[in-house]
This record gives structure tokens, C-alpha cells and sequence, in this order.
């Protein structure tokens, strides 16, 4: 299952270094997510078109695609999110219970090559708003409905870590 950091302390995943994937947002700058989440979706059709695709490793992992599937899902809340700071003072936006959507979305019976497509069309939307961002945008705050603040630097430094760990879980 994805790796969750407890929502009252998710700044580590922006502070330091990933303890498992090794990727330290700390010395990623906000401006090169966008880049980054290309470069991510690019490495997804062929972790996809694995024969293993569908194949969880153990009760408690999930498959490829259902990675997959949560990585699009992430691409697509952060687009709506990051718009919703754009836009508004502060807004605030609910949690999203990844668990649940991989449940009633069923991930692990979604069309590979359809995830595929999606992970890459929901990236470039999102590295495309990402770029839209006025040098005085990345200030602008946001907060989750558990009270989490984000600035959209932060919000975005913090989205960089999920799709390349994530990745790293599938060793694509």
C-alpha cells in the first residue's frame, strides 16, 4: 500500500530524504516538478505493459496497475488542488482516502494500456498548470480538510515525492 506520512507531520516528505526510495524533495525545487512528473508518466507504459502488471507481490502490496491507477489519481487531485489555489484565497480542499478510491475504483481491473494513457495525459495537464504558476503564485496557500497547510511551493515539492516513490515500490 502507499506509504502515508501521518497528516499532522507530512512535512518530512519535503525536509529530508525518503528512508525506502531515496528521493530527497529538499533539493528539488518547486519549478522542477513539472519536468519531474513528465519524466515520471514517460516510465509508466512500460512498467504497465509488464505481464505482471495485475500481479500483487504479497496480500498487503498493491499491483503495478493499481499504482499506477493511484499515481493518475494523484496527478488528477493535485490539477484540481493546484487550481483551487490559483484561483481562490486559500482554499480548503478534502482529504482524499486513496484507499477507499483504489477499492471502489477497482485499480486492479482497470485496462493497463487505458491507465497508460491516462498517467501521461493527467501528468501534462499538471506540469502544464505547474508552468502556468506566476512568479508570485508560489506563495499562494492552500489547506487540506485535516488542516494541512501547503503553500503551492510546498504543495508542489511535496507532490514530487509520491510518483517517484511509487515508481520505486514498482522498480520501474
Amino acid at each position: 500500500m502507499p506509504i502515508v506520512p501521518d497528516t499532522k507531520n507530512w512535512t518530512w516528505v519535503i525536509e529530508r530524504s525518503c528512508d525506502e526510495c531515496g528521493f530527497d524533495a529538499s533539493a528539488f525545487a518547486p519549478q522542477q516538478v513539472a519536468g519531474m512528473i513528465r519524466a515520471n508518466a514517460a516510465a509508466w507504459p512500460a512498467v504497465l505493459a509488464r505481464r505482471d502488471a495485475k500481479v500483487r507481490p504479497d496480500d498487503s502490496t498493491w499491483s503495478p496497475l493499481e499504482y499506477g491507477a493511484h499515481v493518475r489519481d494523484v496527478f488528477r487531485i493535485f490539477h484540481t488542488r493546484l487550481g483551487l489555489m490559483l484561483e481562490l484565497d486559500n482554499p480548503l480542499y478534502p482529504n482524499w482516502d486513496q484507499d477507499e478510491t483504489a477499492v471502489s475504483d477497482r485499480y486492479n481491473e482497470q485496462d493497463p494500456a487505458l491507465v497508460s494513457r491516462e498517467i501521461v495525459e493527467d501528468a501534462e495537464a499538471l506540469a502544464l498548470r505547474l508552468e502556468s504558476v506566476p512568479a508570485d503564485g508560489w506563495s499562494r496557500t492552500g489547506t487540506r480538510g485535516d488542516g494541512a497547510e501547503f503553500t503551492i511551493a510546498s504543495f508542489a515539492t511535496y507532490l514530487a515525492h509520491d510518483p517517484i516513490h511509487h515508481l520505486w515500490d514498482v522498480r520501474g
